[in-house]
């Protein structure tokens, strides 16, 4: 008899998942010239849909051209042309699972190298220890700049779905704009923005209010959201329980479970030596917060972080919530879902790669998902990926790319707004 993972889910708005298993977002940095998917993108969404996940979660796409996580960022907003977008959810499509686009804003996350804006609820610079200086003291936004943002990521949904995606997720964890300002380490505002929880919410809110209000109602819609920070002071689960609370009425159909930071990269599965055990890298590390949160939980719930053996991710069903999300190891093997089904996976092999070796948490985890991206590029070159690549090298390599991409999107940005 075939376990629950492998059987259909129908989220709340009807659409239905094939199988309970969800290739999670990474963010590949790919983007063709205009911050653009192309044919990279296209080919490895294509292996990633043959691999049989029943939902497949794109890297996030920047909902404001001006502020990107990264030079090879994808860009979709209102002046953005269509067929590109259109070409990645017909790949995405093709394996018959259902496919959503993860939209962001970075907010202070982004290094001072990069052109355009840093804007943060507060101007708290981000505080990666001795990398801090990487980052700038962001500036604080205005009114007008949060309600900017608000049809930044409403306009990103409309477009997205007029692209033929199944959905759309609303990235609020690991650190980006939403996240920080749900966290009260990073927001100190005293106005409607800031303060209790219900203020620090209301930018989350009132965008997942907004884009239901814009999309169809078949049209997925998700929130990734941080069960925790792991930051003393920060975010916490007690939290995460009263916005999914929150969010439940505004018709949400699948709450995303995660956690960490660039400060305290617990997400990235390979944080440093000494660092808080409640995220140390080991399989569904996110899963015992994720318990508590599930037994009341007004939402359909998924986890992700770490997930690389079916008994695990079986445990994870189990449990009661609803999907489960995997990365790094889908970027080792792409077909591991259709391997666990027909068996030929063993069910105690952990599909991982090894251990950085890095001591600086920071450092570790720039480096591991450089190593990722570099495996990404592999698989959408056609070719296998390699769990012998060397973590410090990925990132060197990748910092050359970025050099490059960074001057093609400085002269496109500049093209776009001459003025700014």
């Amino acid at each position: 008899m075939s376990h629950p993972l492998f059987t259909p889910l129908t989220l709340p708005n009807g659409q239905v998942l094939p199988n309970r298993i969800a290739k999670a977002a990474m963010e590949e940095r790919m983007a063709e010239p205009g911050q653009l998917p192309g044919t990279r993108l296209n080919a490895l969404y294509r292996t990633w849909a043959r691999g049989g996940a029943g939902l497949l979660i794109t890297g996030n796409v920047m909902v404001h051209d001006a502020a990107l996580t990264g030079p090879g960022g994808v860009v979709l907003d209102k002046d953005t042309p269509l067929e590109p977008y259109r070409q990645w959810a017909t790949a995405a499509h093709s394996g018959g699972g259902k496919v959503w686009m993860q939209i962001n804003h970075p907010g202070r996350q982004i290094q001072k190298n990069m052109p355009g804006v840093v804007w943060g609820p507060s101007a708290t610079r981000v505080n990666t220890g001795r990398t801090s200086a990487l980052f700038t003291v962001p500036e604080e936004m205005t009114g007008e700049q949060i309600k900017a943002t608000v049809e930044r990521f409403v306009e990103t949904a409309r477009q997205a779905e007029r692209a033929g995606f199944d959905g759309v997720e609303i990235h609020a964890a690991h650190g980006y704009l939403l996240s920080q300002f749900l966290s009260p380490l990073s927001n100190s505002r005293t106005d409607d923005w800031g303060g209790s929880l219900h203020n620090r919410a209301r930018l989350l809110l009132e965008i997942t209010r907004r884009i239901r209000d814009a999309v169809s109602a078949d049209t997925a819609v998700a929130v990734k959201l941080n069960s925790a920070d792991f930051q003393r002071g920060g975010f916490d689960k007690d939290d995460a329980r009263q916005v999914i609370a929150w969010l439940a009425p505004l018709g949400v159909d699948l709450v995303e479970l995660s956690g960490g930071s660039y400060e305290s990269p617990a997400m990235t599965g390979n944080p440093a030596d000494g660092q808080d055990p409640r995220s140390a890298a080991r399989e569904a590390y996110f899963l015992e917060l994720a318990e508590d949160l599930v037994a009341d939980s007004p939402v359909p719930l998924m986890v992700t972080g770490g997930i690389t053996r079916r008994p695990v991710a079986e445990k994870v069903v189990d449990s009661g919530v609803a999907v489960v999300g995997i990365g790094t190891a889908l970027s080792v093997n792409p077909d591991l879902p259709n391997e666990w089904k027909d068996g030929t996976a063993g069910t105690d092999t952990a599909v991982v790669l090894p251990a950085t070796g890095i001591r600086d948490k920071a450092l570790a985890s720039a480096a591991s998902m450089a190593r990722v991206r570099h495996q990404l590029r592999r698989l959408s070159a056609g070719r296998p990926a390699s769990t012998r690549t060397n973590a410090l090298w990925a990132f060197g390599l990748e910092q050359v790319r970025d050099t490059v991409a960074r001057r093609r999107y400085a002269t496109w940005l500049k093209q776009r707004h001459p003025l700014a």
